[in-house]
C-alpha cells in the first residue's frame, strides 16, 4: 500500500454567518482504504463529501488529492474523484448502458471498453440494456457507482450508499467495495448511518460531532479498545468456586458475575493462558472462553454521548 495519503484535510473550517458547520478538521486517508465517516444528524459528514468534490467552498484550510489542491488546482484535483453524493442521478428513459455512454462523452479518454469492463466490475451485465426506470434501487446504486468508476478514479466518495438498499443489496454493495480496493487500489470514503454495516465494511472510521472530529481509528480499534486492557468472558462450573478463585489472583479487574453463569473480567492478554491453568488446577471445568467486544454502536453512543437519538 502507498504511504502517501490519496487525501489530506488539513484544518478545513466551514462557517455560514456566525455559525460554525464544520471545526478544523484534519484527517489523512491512504490508497486502498475503506474509510467511514459517522456521526449523528447534523454532524457535518455531508457538508465535508460536498467541500471535497467543490460542491461547497471551504472557509479556511485545505483538501489535497493526489497532491493536487482542490481550491488552486481543482481539475487536477476531481479528476481522481468518482462521486455519488446522496443519491446517484439517471435518465430512467435511457438503458443503462446508454446512460453510461452518454456520460463518457463528457469525460475524456473512456472507451467503449473501459464502459463493458465497469459494467461487469458491478455485474450488471445481464441488465445493463435495460431502461433504467426498471431498475431496483440497488441496481441503481451499482450503475451509479459504475458511471464514478469511468474514468479510473484513485477515490471513491458514496454518501449514504446503502440508503433503500434491502440486506442482500447492502451485502452486495459492501462485498463490490472491498473488490475494488483490493483489485484496483481504489480509496472509497463512505458516509452510513447504519453502523453494522460500517462496521463490516471500513477499515477506519472518523466519528464527527457538531462539526469536529472526535476521534479517528482503525476499526478493530473501536470495537477492540486499543487503550485498555481486553475484556474476557468464561463459562466455567462450578461458577461460584471460579468466582472465588479470580477474585484472589492479581491482574483481574472488573470481575463480575454475568447471565446464564458466566463470569466476566479484565486483564492483560498475557494473563489468561496462566488464569485458565489455575482454574483447571483447582478442578474448575471450563467450557468456554471469549473476547468481549463492543459494537460499533456501543462505541459511538459511548463517545459521542448520543443516547437514544437518531444518527445520520
Amino acid at each position: 500500500m502507498n504511504s502517501e495519503p490519496i487525501i489530506r484535510l488539513q484544518n478545513v473550517t466551514k462557517r455560514i454567518g456566525r455559525n460554525t458547520i464544520i471545526d478544523d478538521l484534519t484527517f489523512d486517508v491512504p490508497q486502498g482504504e475503506i474509510f467511514g465517516f459517522l456521526g449523528p444528524n447534523g454532524a457535518g459528514k455531508t457538508t465535508t463529501i460536498r467541500m471535497i468534490v467543490g460542491l461547497m467552498a471551504m472557509t479556511r484550510g485545505q483538501i489535497v488529492i493526489k497532491g493536487k489542491n482542490i481550491k488552486t488546482e481543482f481539475e487536477q484535483a476531481i479528476r481522481h474523484v468518482g462521486a455519488i453524493v446522496e443519491n446517484p442521478e439517471m435518465y430512467k428513459f435511457l438503458s443503462g448502458y446508454l446512460n453510461l455512454v452518454h456520460y463518457a462523452r463528457m469525460v475524456p479518454g473512456v472507451s467503449k471498453e473501459r464502459i463493458d469492463e465497469v459494467v461487469k466490475l458491478v455485474k450488471l451485465e445481464n441488465r445493463i440494456h435495460d431502461k433504467v426506470k426498471k431498475y431496483s434501487l440497488g441496481m441503481r446504486q451499482r450503475l451509479g457507482v459504475a458511471q464514478a468508476l469511468l474514468h479510473r478514479p484513485s477515490l471513491l466518495i458514496l454518501d449514504e450508499p446503502t440508503n433503500g438498499l434491502d440486506p442482500a443489496g447492502i451485502r452486495e454493495l459492501r462485498d463490490y467495495l472491498r473488490l475494488l480496493t483490493r483489485t484496483e487500489g481504489i480509496t472509497v470514503i463512505v458516509s452510513s448511518h447504519l453502523l453494522s454495516e460500517m462496521e463490516l465494511m471500513c477499515d477506519r472510521v472518523a466519528i464527527l460531532q457538531q462539526g469536529k472530529l472526535v476521534d479517528v481509528k482503525p476499526i478493530q480499534h473501536f470495537t477492540q479498545g486499543s487503550e485498555q486492557a481486553p475484556t474476557y468472558r468464561i463459562e466455567a462450573q462450578p461458577a461460584a468456586q471460579a468466582l472465588g478463585i479470580l477474585s484472589q489472583m492479581e491482574g483481574i479487574q472488573e470481575l463480575q458475575a454475568v447471565e446464564d453463569g458466566r463470569i466476566q473480567f479484565t486483564t492483560d492478554r498475557e494473563r489468561v493462558p496462566d488464569i485458565l491453568e489455575q482454574l483447571m488446577h483447582n478442578r474448575v471445568r471450563l467450557y468456554g472462553v471469549e473476547t468481549v467486544r463492543l459494537s460499533l454502536e456501543d462505541r459511538f453512543l459511548e463517545i459521542t454521548g448520543s443516547g437514544g437519538k437518531q444518527i445520520g
